[in-house]
């Protein structure tokens, strides 16, 4: 319809309301009949007259049949008293001084209120002001040219995900040299990684690389309080792709109101699940949306409806991982740019020390290095800067506030040394980076290590010696003093943790088999898993308590002939501990290897 048109039924209708209000203020007046002076005079000489109410000149009363009516007096002297002669009710009432305009001002004050009222919602409803009524519309922004430019060259250590984003922004420059073959641009891409991983970097790389229209948006924004709307919001959505074709609309965290349908709580009329039905009606329905692209953000893609997964609607799905040592490298280049580094900076040997940390990590530690530098004054961020911030990073921050008795330091000690000399025991370990018995985070100390290569997949052999380093604390303050602390509760309850998991998920034990025992259920409207599903018997349940007991007890026992076997060693590290406090990668190895241990560097 006509904008035009529109409005002048709204007002039409307005103007109606109005008209219908004022018949009835008018209504519920009574009517009252004008008589001249004389004729009141007679009718008050007959005795018709009940009441009056006298005002200056202007009488109202009302005859004894019930009628009212309205008369003008001169300035008669005996009208009163002919009145109280014959009986009537005489009311008097002062002059009221306000001029005539001011009167009908006050009578229709209640009717311009409610003109005035109308005309402010009427008014929001068209658009003006900030919209307020304005739910069903989509809140997605278009990028501008005036904005900063994320680009490909800012986005580093995700080659792969790179070079199939790259290919969209190709073919929505130059459609005809995919198009002669026969190719179709692709309807949606789905960016699926952990979090912190580059999922939305990428995304504002392609709006500064396509010169086409860029419109973001949020999963959370289609979901309103009002029943309708994000259906309604996923319509606008894809009409303004449609007027801006080529174009990419490019959505973050999609499980917001792409999650399983038929496992919420509010069953097939569920707000979530009419806006997901939308919004896989717009990707792929009867009406096709040609030059519009997805692009869709998750770290969930479990929990996301299979039809949505489906060629047609996401036709590619973009795997964005944590990086490896090569892409840890690029992304500590790209967020170093613009930071002036020591001549001491060596970003290779930063980037082995920091295995699966993701790109937000690494612009984490780089900005707390510069803030480390920036701190103590100096004009340039060295290589100590970022050892400090890493182990800030994976250790937590030093408590040197916190009190600590001689003994409990001692304790610490011995056991920090337990976790280092197993693990320098065991053969195919991590190596230890550094061992420390200064409290960071919720630890009175940490024993930290730092694997070699990146590690897919981990042997049996590996995380049986894992159970055995994590049980080496606790060994050391046993045969040391003779008694056990409260120290090891976290390195039991990972023990355990990681001897459950190898029977129960990956059939690492010889006496339960190569079978996964507890089906795991997840409520997908939640997103999280609730229970644990027990489907074996009894009897079965209490093996599989019995084989990881005696996964982490074996460990136990291995790491307590370790320990008793290098005894002068155990101590030597504990008395270094307590000495310096940290402790280095090369001066464990001088210890551990019988060598005098080398001074530590300095600060």
């Amino acid at each position: 319809m006509n904008p035009f048109f529109k409005n002048l039924a709204l007002w039409l209708v307005i103007g109606l309301i109005m008209v219908l209000v004022f018949n009835i203020f008018n209504q519920s007046q009574p009517q009252e009949k004008e008589m001249i002076f004389s004729d009141f005079m007679a009718r008050v000489a007959k005795g018709e007259v009940s009441e009056v109410v006298v005002k200056g000149s202007d009488i109202k009363g009302k005859l004894t049949s019930g009628e009212s009516f309205r008369t003008y007096t001169p300035d008669d002297k005996d009208m009163i008293s002919e009145l109280r002669r014959r009986g009537v009710r005489i009311t008097a009432k002062p002059v009221d001084g306000n001029p005539w305009y001011i009167n009908m001002l006050l009578s229709w004050l209640p009717m311009l209120l409610f003109i005035g009222v109308w005309i402010f919602f009427m008014r929001q409803m068209q658009g003006g002001g900030a919209k307020a009524l304005s739910f069903g519309k989509s809140r997605a922004r278009l990028s501008s040219d005036k904005q900063s430019k994320v680009t490909f060259a800012d986005v580093a250590g995700v080659d792969e995900a790179k070079e199939e984003l790259q290919e969209i922004i190709e073919f929505l420059k130059d459609p005809p040299k995919f198009q002669k073959l026969g190719g179709r641009i692709p309807k949606g891409v789905l960016l699926m990684g952990p979090p912190g991983t580059g999922k939305t970097l990428l995304a504002r790389a392609i709006a500064g690389e396509a010169n086409v229209p860029f419109f973001s948006i949020s999963g959370s924004d289609f979901v309103e309080m009002f029943v309708g709307v994000g259906a309604s919001r996923v319509r606008d959505l894809f009409e303004q792709g449609k007027k801006h074709a080529p174009c990419i609309i490019f959505m973050d965290e999609i499980d917001a109101v792409g999650r399983h349908r038929g496992a919420g709580l509010g069953g097939g009329h569920d707000e979530r699940e009419q806006t997901l039905n939308q919004l896989l009606v717009e990707m792929d329905g009867f009406e096709s949306n040609d030059g519009v692209i997805l692009i869709a953000a998750t770290n969930r893609p479990d929990v996301l409806d299979p039809a949505l997964l489906r060629p047609g609607r996401f036709d590619r799905q973009v795997v964005v991982a944590r990086p490896d040592i090569k892409g840890r490298e690029g992304i500590l280049r790209v967020h170093t740019k613009k930071i002036p580094l020591d001549a001491d900076v060596d970003l290779t040997v930063l980037a082995r020390g920091t295995p699966g940390f993701s790109g937000a990590d690494l612009a984490n530690l780089v900005n707390e290095a510069a803030l480390l530098a920036a701190r103590q004054n100096k004009k340039t961020v060295c290589m100590k800067d970022f050892e400090t911030a890493k182990d800030k990073v994976l250790m937590g921050v030093e408590r040197k506030s916190i009190v600590i008795s001689e003994e409990e330091r001692k304790v610490t000690a011995y056991h920090e040394a337990g976790h280092t000399l197993v693990a320098k025991s065991l053969p195919g370990t991590d190596p230890i980076h550094k061992v420390t018995i200064i409290p960071r985070g919720r630890a009175l100390g940490v024993t930290q290590q730092l694997p070699i290569d990146e590690k897919h997949n981990y042997q049996k052999e590996y995380l049986l010696n894992e159970i055995a380093i994590m049980m080496g604390g606790r060994v050391a303050e046993e045969v040391v003093f003779g008694q056990i602390t409260t120290g090891a509760g976290n390195d039991i309850e990972r023990a355990t943790e990681l001897a459950r998991k190898m029977v129960c998920e990956w059939g690492m034990s010889e006496r339960m088999g190569p079978l996964t025992f507890g089906k795991r259920e997840e409520m997908i409207f939640l997103g999280r898993e609730i229970a644990q599903h027990q489907d074996y018997s009894e009897q079965t349940a209490v093996e599989i308590d019995r084989e990881v007991k005696q996964i982490v007890m074996t460990n136990y026992e291995k790491a307590k002939v370790l320990i008793k076997e290098r005894l002068a060693i155990l101590h030597a590290l504990a008395k270094a501990l307590l000495e310096e406090e940290v402790l280095d990668a090369s001066q464990i190895d001088a210890i551990v290897n019988g060598t005098v241990a080398p001074a530590p560097a300095p600060a």
